[in-house]
């Protein structure tokens, strides 16, 4: 075979190439312009004859070629080149020839420029680059966290350290693993350093200077899939992720309210610390939390009652600051009220001053005076002056009458028993004021009482040391306080029952007093219809002796039916089975006992009605008070059969 047929069969053969990769869109123009050089080169060679010179025009319109050795051929289409374009043009306006092909005009992107790759020397071997002309090598799917590449075609006698010396220069290398078939896979520390190994994929490797084809061979570059990679790859999302959602947790955190203090536990302590906490008017809703959780939590026990009765006491005794501090608003009101009385008065003077000059103005002495327009204006002015005024005078006679009617309100139409109902609701006061602090007094002594229990046990089990007397000493100190204690409830108790009297008796003393009107009432009108009068005096005072005796027995008798009189049927049920119960008792029941046993009878009874109830039966039973200091119990009795036996 010739030269010519030669060189006509690769130059064929790269135009079929280069065809193919223009049906191919993924390939670049830079493998066009490989293949126009690698023409370019052997042009002198491309005058033989062409059986077919239409295909060559073709691929070289399609590769935008300057015609070599071809006449009568166009090379570009009509349709590529521009309408009426005269080559001549440079020659008349000095400007150069315009290619509608060139790169910017429109028609063809822009060509990509090639890398050049160059001749690598290291001191075992050599690297020469592969032809810029031939495509890229391809190369698999990059795997994720890929840090592993394959390398084959490596020459027979290559060695480990000469791949290492050639690949090294990529990056760290930590393991190199070579097979007997002329390949290996290379790990390296970091992923982008697979990047830098995968350029030297189809570089020519030649051991030395020897020409032996066990010493070269063409290197090819790949990913490699490897598990350690991938596990890695694996441990990296993971920490990633646990990174991720503890930055969202703390995103969620920073927007989430903030959670309200931890309640400490109950210690002797933290309760003395809580006590002054109460004092303080901004930390009061803070302790107040902080002691309902304990008393939730179960924190109260015979040892800390005492503690948390004197909590709660303050916390009662902060009662009294809201109800100095509520009056101390309402006078602050009440001043208010007065400032805008007194301003709105003012504003009220004003407003008539201001309407008396309008009268003045409108008389007849300066009317005439005026102009028309005038005239209007001070007319509606005056108007308005006067809606005015009569709206702050009705706003200011509703203020009045509102104080008016508080007024009347706080005043009291009963004057005759005024004195007796302030005298009965004073002693009401007293005896319930008095009630409150006996049980106050009488809880007290239960915590001292509780506290010398304690102090007694403590006492049995350890032995006499210098604690054990400082106990003895506090425990007689104890027993003194609750001796005292118990003196002044008896006393507390004595005035008790005093006060009650006094009360019952004013009781009396009143209904006394309606019987005693009543009677003087029907004496006046007896004394009316009396038509003598010589005997009038007399008749007055023998009725009045008899009048006054017959009232006192009335009275006395009034008092024991109001006191004996049984009102229903239910009532005399509820006496046959209290005296019952009573009978069976002989030492007495108190009120609590009676009740506990008739709501058996009837759910719908009170200790209240109950002894009411004894209280008007006094002959029938009477009320005694047994037990000594803190044991002080009022007891009822049945003693119907010792009037009988009396009598």
């Amino acid at each position: 075979m010739s030269q010519n047929d030669n060189n006509a069969i690769r130059n064929i053969s790269i135009v079929e190439r280069i065809e193919q990769q223009q049906k191919e869109p993924g390939k670049t123009m830079a493998t066009a312009a490989d293949a126009l050089g690698s023409i370019a080169i052997d042009a002198t060679h491309l005058t033989m004859s062409v059986t077919d010179p239409t295909a060559w025009a073709t691929a070289m319109n399609n590769l935008g070629m300057v015609p070599v050795g071809l006449a009568g051929q166009q090379l570009i289409s009509d349709s590529l080149c521009v309408s009426g374009f005269d080559p001549s043009l440079s020659m008349l306006t000095g400007i150069t020839p315009i290619n509608p092909l060139i790169a910017g005009m429109g028609l063809l992107p822009p060509p990509q420029i090639p890398i050049v790759k160059e001749i690598i020397h290291s001191k075992s071997c050599t690297l020469f680059p592969p032809n810029p002309n031939l495509p890229p090598p391809s190369t698999r799917e990059r795997p994720p966290g890929c840090k592993t590449v394959f390398v084959g075609g490596l020459p027979e006698n290559a060695t480990e350290e000469i791949i290492q010396e050639v690949f090294e220069k990529c990056g760290d290398i930590t393991a190199i693993r070579k097979s007997k078939k002329n390949f290996c896979h290379i790990r390296f520390a970091e992923e982008f350093m697979v990047d830098k190994a995968i350029y030297l994929s189809g570089y020519r490797m030649r051991l030395g200077s020897s020409t032996d084809k066990k010493d070269s061979g063409r290197l090819h570059v790949d990913f490699a899939q490897a598990r350690d990679d991938f596990y890695e790859w694996e441990c990296k999302q993971r920490m990633l992720a646990r990174e991720e959602r503890h930055r969202r947790k703390l995103v969620v955190d920073n927007l989430r309210p903030p959670s309200p203090p931890a309640i400490m536990h109950y210690s002797e302590h933290e309760a003395t610390l809580l006590t002054e906490k109460f004092k303080d008017d901004n930390k009061f809703s803070e302790a107040t939390t902080v002691l309902l959780t304990w008393i939730e939590r179960g924190e109260v026990n015979r040892r800390s009652a005492n503690q948390f009765y004197s909590m709660v006491q303050s916390a009662n005794c902060h009662v009294r600051r809201l109800m100095n501090e509520k009056a101390a608003h309402e006078e602050q009101m009440e001043q208010a009220k007065e400032t805008y009385k007194t301003a709105l008065l003012g504003i009220l003077t004003q407003f008539e001053q201001i309407v008396a000059v309008f009268n003045a103005s409108t008389r007849q002495k300066a009317w005439d005076h005026f102009s028309k327009a005038q005239r209007k204006n001070i007319d509606i002015w005056r108007k308005h002056c006067e809606e005015l005024r009569n709206a702050h005078s009705e706003q200011l006679m509703g203020i009045r009458r509102e104080e008016e009617m508080e007024m009347s309100d706080d005043d009291s139409s009963d004057i005759p028993n005024k004195k007796v109902r302030v005298d009965e609701s004073a002693l009401a006061a007293q005896a319930y004021a008095l009630k409150e602090e006996n049980d106050s007094l009488r809880w007290q002594l239960d915590a001292y009482r509780n506290e010398v229990d304690l102090l007694k046990q403590e006492k049995g089990h350890h032995g006499r040391t210098e604690e054990s007397l400082t106990r003895d000493q506090q425990l007689q100190f104890l027993q003194q306080t609750v001796h005292n204690m118990q003196q002044q409830l008896v006393a507390m108790q004595d005035e008790l029952n005093s006060k009650k009297s006094e009360l019952e008796k004013a009781k009396e003393e009143q209904t006394h007093a309606h019987a005693l009107m009543n009677v003087l009432k029907e004496q006046l009108n007896g004394a009316k219809e009396v038509t003598e009068s010589n005997n009038h005096e007399c008749l007055t005072k023998e009725n009045g002796t008899v009048n006054v005796a017959v009232f006192n027995n009335d009275k006395e008798r009034h008092v024991e039916k109001q006191k004996s009189t049984i009102k229903s049927e239910k009532e005399a049920l509820l006496i046959g089975i209290i005296s019952t119960f009573l009978n069976v008792h002989p030492f007495g029941a108190n009120i609590e006992y009676l009740w506990s046993y008739l709501q058996q009878l009837d759910s719908g009874i009170s200790a209240n009605e109950i002894e009411m109830l004894l209280m008007k039966l006094p002959r029938m039973f009477k009320q005694e008070l047994t037990g000594v200091g803190a044991t002080l119990e009022k007891r009822w009795k049945f003693c119907a059969f010792e009037g009988i036996k009396t009598t």
